[in-house]
């Protein structure tokens, strides 16, 4: 009787396809000392170090710039920044107050008057987006859509942008009737 097993390195699975035979067992490899596993620890640490340095996102270049150039400006001139904000977006009647001599929760209050609901927003999104700009952000925002009174505080300047009825019942400008006028835009 003769084997008609095939004599090469693929022999037939039950399905008929060739099936490779497993390769043969090497011989063991010699254990490393260790002091050997300790520089490969070593090396592997490093090596994950630097791999997570690399893929970590880093923030762009001129974000950091506007950050330091936001620390750089003065209360007053960001004062100043929000006052023109407030005129490019058509706010009516704004003061300027200097409240650092009778408060310390600011410096600066900037009140200004918008004719509607959704020009009191504008105005509120004007300043913020143009002081963000200069590497300046809003510490918070109050005041919804009919609130009739949005409050944007930037740390030592506040801004209080009101509705013309809502700023004539407050009177921001008597309450801080002490306070020095450093500009008024009408």
């Amino acid at each position: 009787m003769t084997d008609n097993t095939p004599s090469t390195d693929e022999t037939p699975s039950p399905d008929g396809l060739p099936r490779r035979r497993k390769p043969a067992a090497r011989a063991a490899a010699p254990v490393p000392s260790e002091e050997a596993l300790a520089d490969l620890e070593a090396a592997a640490y490093e090596a994950e170090e630097a791999a997570a340095e690399a893929a970590a996102p880093s923030e762009p270049e001129i974000e950091e710039s506007l950050r330091q150039r936001g620390l750089r400006l003065s209360a007053l001139e960001i004062a100043h920044m929000i006052v023109e904000a407030a005129e490019d977006k058509k706010a009516a009647d704004i003061v300027l107050l200097d409240v650092s001599e009778l408060t310390s929760m600011a410096d600066y209050f900037v009140i200004c008057s918008g004719g509607s609901e959704r020009q009191l927003g504008a105005i509120g999104d004007g300043i913020s987006e143009k002081l963000r700009a200069e590497g300046v952000r809003p510490i918070g925002r109050e005041g919804g859509s009919n609130s009739h009174w949005t409050l944007v505080d930037f740390g030592a300047v506040i801004v209080h942008i009101f509705a013309p009825a809502e700023r004539d019942y407050y009177q921001l400008e008597r309450h801080w009737a002490k306070a020095k006028t450093v500009l008024r835009v009408q």
